[in-house]
């Protein structure tokens, strides 16, 4: 026996029949999509102007307001009906009735569905429950909406529609707004520091005809033309080394990167990043800077350094800590001892009992690098920096003065992810190519995400490169990060997603 409780399900096909029965009639009497309507107010502004106003005050006033908007709610009444409109700076109530708007009008109103968008001419005024409210005198149908949004207790829930179907997300839901408009002013937060600090910012090709800058799988594609293979970048990063050694010696991109590799919750196979390079400084300047950094955009986003993300709390107020590979490792799993991290078989032996995967020809840096990254990477909840990288994985950074099989680099984590990488540039251009010959090597040995070797790059060295730092920010993980958001994809406008 059917539960009478139970609500029937929506026949959404009958409801776009319906619908589009509707705008066919539109049609006969016209042109059912105009586009002469100027709006001139935005609900939050008058929000804000007028919401505090004495409501007979503003019904003597009588003010003229002229908005546009999307219908969310609506309740149909005898001789007057009230509605909601959404536009993109939020929603306010109108009123319809015979006497402000006429019959015909009122009539039409009725028949006007939930995401219709609708034009409203009238005044201000307040209900007795003390709502601003329009009291509209011309009401317009400016577009049919022929697809009903989802219920409105329960809104878009279904997470992976919310991701295919962003345009009825962000109808749907206040937060997804609100997450895309923080990261709008994280970036320009950053944005503003930056040329705040007399960087220039660059553009560099997105298609290259030998992808460099990081070890990732990359995007192939072909140039008809040309008759020539190029490549999605991974990324900017030689190209704006580059640019120093042209004479641009504080120089930025916020830009687009392209990596044919996984998905997961920090993983889109296009991403943003923030990418900085500046003259006559190493990574000890670089690490403050990017705290720097950070702050600012946290203060952008929320107003203070002090956040939480997944209900834990994180200070960026204070200097971050700092660890090397082999510190954290013995600090986060004080198992592992010194004579496992620093002898190659043990480690090997090591990384076979934990079943972690790794690569043949790793030497011992390497190695420790895969064993911190499968077991203490999620660890650093905390602010910390992990410095002194391995140069076998590091083949872009300066060798260290004291240590040359470490190298002048770092890697920010953050919350158990990655959030930046930054090091002191190797501008020695016979090194370069020597480690790019390597990497050649790897490569033949079949390691897919090894670098090529760039020659016009270890030409440009050879004019001379300042000593030089540079550092990359995930700007995708850093809103995360600031709008608590626990999935990349809720941060991505549109993230990729296997075919329906």
């Amino acid at each position: 026996m059917e539960n009478p409780n139970t609500t029937p399900p929506v026949d959404t096909n009958k409801i776009i029949e319906e619908r589009r029965a509707k705008l066919a009639a539109l049609r006969q009497k016209g042109n059912a999509f105009p586009n002469d309507f100027v709006r001139a107010h935005l609900a939050e502004l008058l929000a804000a102007d007028y919401e505090d106003a004495d409501a007979g005050k503003l019904a003597e006033a009588a003010i003229p307001v002229c908005l546009a908007g999307r219908i969310m709610l609506k309740r149909v009444m005898g001789k007057a009906s009230f509605a909601s409109i959404q536009d993109m700076s939020g929603r306010i109530q109108i009123y319809v009735s015979v006497d402000d708007t006429g019959a015909d009008a009122l009539e039409a109103f009725k028949h006007y569905d939930i995401g219709d968008i609708v034009g409203v001419e009238g005044t201000l005024f307040k209900t007795q429950k003390g709502e601003l409210t329009v009291r509209v005198n011309k009401l317009r149908l400016l577009t049919k909406s022929l697809r009903p949004l989802p219920e409105k207790f329960h809104g878009l829930t279904d997470q992976e529609i919310k991701y295919r179907q962003r345009y009825v997300d962000l109808i749907m839901n206040e937060d997804t707004k609100r997450t895309f408009v923080q990261r709008g002013r994280i970036i320009q937060g950053i944005r503003d520091l930056l040329l705040s600090r007399r960087y220039y910012e660059a553009e560099t090709p997105m298609m290259q005809p030998i992808p460099g800058g990081a070890s990732a799988r990359p995007f192939a594609t072909h140039h008809n033309a040309l008759d020539m293979q190029l490549f999605l970048r991974i990324a900017p990063e030689l190209y704006l080394k580059r640019l120093v050694v042209g004479g641009f010696e504080k120089v930025f991109e916020i830009n687009r990167n392209f990596r044919n590799e996984g998905m997961s919750t920090r993983h889109n196979p296009e991403f943003t990043m923030l990418e900085f390079y500046v003259a006559y400084t190493n990574h000890e300047y670089l690490m403050g800077f990017v705290e720097q950094i950070l702050r600012a955009a946290a203060q952008a986003a929320t107003g203070t350094e002090q956040i939480t993300y997944q209900g834990r709390a994180i200070d960026l107020s204070q200097p971050f800590d700092r660890l090397t590979i082999a510190g954290a490792i013995k600090k986060y799993r004080p198992d592992i001892t010194d004579d496992v991290l620093n002898d190659r078989a043990n480690i090997i032996a090591k990384l076979n009992d934990l079943k972690i995967p790794f690569r043949e020809h790793d030497g011992l840096g390497g190695l420790q690098l895969t064993l911190f990254e499968n077991t203490v990477e999620s660890e650093l909840f905390d602010p910390t920096y992990i410095v002194d990288y391995p140069a076998e994985v590091s083949p872009l950074a300066r060798r260290s003065d004291t240590n040359p099989d470490v190298t002048e680099r770092f890697e920010l984590y953050i919350a158990g992810r990655e959030i930046a990488n930054g090091f002191s540039e190797l501008n020695d251009p016979e090194d370069q190519a020597e480690r790019f010959r390597e990497q050649v090597r790897q490569k033949d040995a079949g390691d897919h995400e090894a670098m090529h070797y760039d020659a016009d790059y270890i030409r440009a060295l050879e004019y001379g490169l300042p000593p030089c730092g540079g550092a990359g920010i995930g700007i995708d993980r850093l809103v995360m990060l600031l709008t608590d958001s626990p999935s990349i994809r809720d941060v991505i406008l549109f993230p990729h997603m296997r075919p329906e």
